[in-house]
């Protein structure tokens, strides 16, 4: 199973917005859940995507998409919307659930699964790394991950390193599913 675990500063937990934008950023949580669950015309089964939502009114919030379970989706903006206000709103979606988890109780119980791997220019280069499928990404929106988050995940992770540049946190994410992707093809 492959995780990608999204923090949000400032993602709105509560539906009372009027786009995913002025929601705290929600359209990064959008685009890295697109990002992580999505192939051309297929859905990952075998991904799972947390965003972290640290936005008002009510922080924390785990919002978990599971792509075994997701049905009912497309990947543009507007469907996602609809789908996140309504989730937000305390109605379900298939493949997706929310709880008041904390981003320290979930990491903690996920060591226990999978290596965890903190994503920082500064880490360890991926390209020179052996990474198992079943593994945990931890990764920060738009201003990144505070450093006490960073330094939490790092007890039981480590830092990895797409390279110097500052990537986008969707495209860090399209670049591991890539990457794993090939290792995996080239097992077979």
């Amino acid at each position: 199973m492959r995780e990608f675990v999204l923090y949000s500063r400032l993602g709105c937990t509560d539906a009372r917005w009027s786009n995913l934008h002025d929601a705290g950023r929600l359209d990064i949580v959008y685009e890295c859940a697109v990002a992580s669950l999505f192939l051309s015309h297929a859905i990952r089964k075998e991904v799972v995507f947390h965003a972290m939502l640290n936005g008002p009114p009510s922080p924390p919030l785990h919002l978990k998409i599971e792509g075994l379970t997701l049905h009912d989706v497309r990947t543009d903006v507007d469907t996602w919307a609809k789908i996140l206000k309504k989730v937000l709103s305390g109605k379900p979606h298939p493949g997706i659930s929310l709880s008041k988890t904390s981003f320290e109780a979930l990491v903690k119980a996920k060591a226990e699964q999978a290596p965890i791997y903190v994503l920082e220019e500064g880490g360890r280069d991926v390209f020179e790394m052996e990474i198992g499928e079943n593994s945990i990404f931890v990764l920060g929106d738009h201003v990144g991950l505070p450093k006490k988050v960073e330094a939490y995940a790092l007890r039981y992770g480590e830092k990895i390193s797409l390279g110097r540049k500052p990537y986008l946190a969707a495209t860090c994410i399209t670049v591991l599913n890539y990457l794993l992707d090939r290792r995996e093809l080239s097992r077979k």
